[in-house]
């Protein structure tokens, strides 16, 4: 037995022969295997994305919880009304304080 080991030699022009079921065999195996690889590679690469999409998002999402409380990323169109009328009515305000003033003066006065 020991004699049989150490006289295995394989030479260039040693011959192999299989049955051809195997061949077909080992050549489905290995394109089974190419499209597992190639598989899980496209998943792995859509997850990636996904992640950068994410994270992008959650930036974006950040700077606009930050920004929106203080007015650095505009206002709504009803806001903006508001406001305005917010504004007429403090200068409403301002010319009956100015009125009653003067009420006050002429009152004074008599």
């Amino acid at each position: 037995m020991n004699d049989s080991k150490e006289n295995f030699n394989i030479t260039e022009g040693a011959k192999v022969t299989l049955d051809i079921k195997v061949l077909v065999g080992i050549i489905m195996g290995i394109v089974s295997i190419a499209g597992i690889w190639f598989t899980l590679t496209t998943h792995i690469s859509n997850l990636e994305l996904e992640m950068l999409r994410l994270q992008d998002q959650v930036k974006l999402n950040t700077e606009f919880r930050i920004k929106w409380p203080r007015g650095e990323m505009g206002s709504l169109p009803d806001d903006i009304k508001q406001d305005l009328k917010l504004e007429y009515l403090l200068q409403d305000v301002k010319l009956l304080e100015e009125l009653v003033k003067e009420l006050e003066i002429d009152n004074a006065k008599k």
